[in-house]
């Protein structure tokens, strides 16, 4: 199973990018996407920016990731 997080973009540096969940902060490749500026938000998976998300969609997955990891499976 693969996991694609949201992650904001907090600065671009040329085909790389540093984005940011919370305290989380990562250098990603952005060069399969056109036009992300600084604020924008974007799926990212192994390292790679794969789509552009509005920042309600974003808001939203990481709401639903965050309840997730509050979840508490019993065997």
């Amino acid at each position: 199973m693969c996991l694609a997080v949201p992650l904001q973009i907090v600065k671009i540096e040329k085909k790389f990018a540093i984005a940011k969940a919370g305290t989380l902060r990562r250098k990603i490749n952005i060069e399969m996407l056109d036009n992300l500026k600084k604020g924008d938000y974007c799926l990212v998976h192994a390292g790679f920016a794969i789509q552009k998300l509005d920042k309600a969609a974003a808001k939203e997955t990481l709401a639903i990731l965050k309840n997730m990891n509050n979840v508490k499976l019993s065997k």
